[in-house]
């Protein structure tokens, strides 16, 4: 009786070291799956484009001079599946259009009127300019001085007219 304790014993133990043993082998291919796996994932690949740079074009009012409108960009390039798209815009109704539709300046004050030209002028420098267009740094803008006032002559002419006006009421 006594050997066949022991021989239970024994296969209870061969039983125990077989399922560790297993379960050894078990842990150790699931973590080589997972480091496998990893190794598998290829990095992310840098997508390289031989497409050009958008060239916009100035944006077109699709009625008037300003408000909304349309522009339209191209790109060069071989492989470019895309080389030609219209977008929208809109030109403030606000800015000064003799320097461009696209370009916003901050003015100074209007300078004193020039009595050879009877115009006065002011500057301007560029504040903003949409869309990438060229414009000018500074600019200048004049305008007509508006009318030169001679105070007495104007007040003793309405005097006279009127002193005439009466005389011609009393008359009638």
């Amino acid at each position: 009786m006594h050997c066949r304790m022991q021989a239970q014993q024994y296969q209870q133990q061969r039983q125990k070291f077989a399922a560790a043993f297993l379960a050894f082998i078990f842990i150790l291919a699931a973590v080589d799956t997972a480091e496998a796996g990893k190794k598998e994932k290829p990095e992310k690949k840098v997508k390289k484009s031989d497409c050009g740079e958008w060239q916009w074009s100035v944006c077109v009012p699709t009625s008037g001079d300003c408000g909304l409108g349309t522009r339209e960009g191209t790109r060069t390039g071989a492989e470019c599946k895309q080389t030609m798209k219209t977008q929208r815009c809109k030109i403030p109704c606000n800015w000064k259009k003799q320097f461009g539709a696209e370009c916003k300046y901050q003015f100074q004050a209007w300078g004193e009127c020039d009595l050879n030209t009877a115009l006065k002028t002011r500057t301007g420098s560029l504040k903003r300019a949409l869309h990438n267009a060229e414009c000018q740094k500074t600019v200048t803008i004049s305008k007509p001085c508006g009318k030169l006032t001679k105070p007495k002559p104007q007040a003793e002419s309405k005097k006279k007219k009127k002193e005439g006006k009466k005389q011609e009421k009393m008359l009638d």
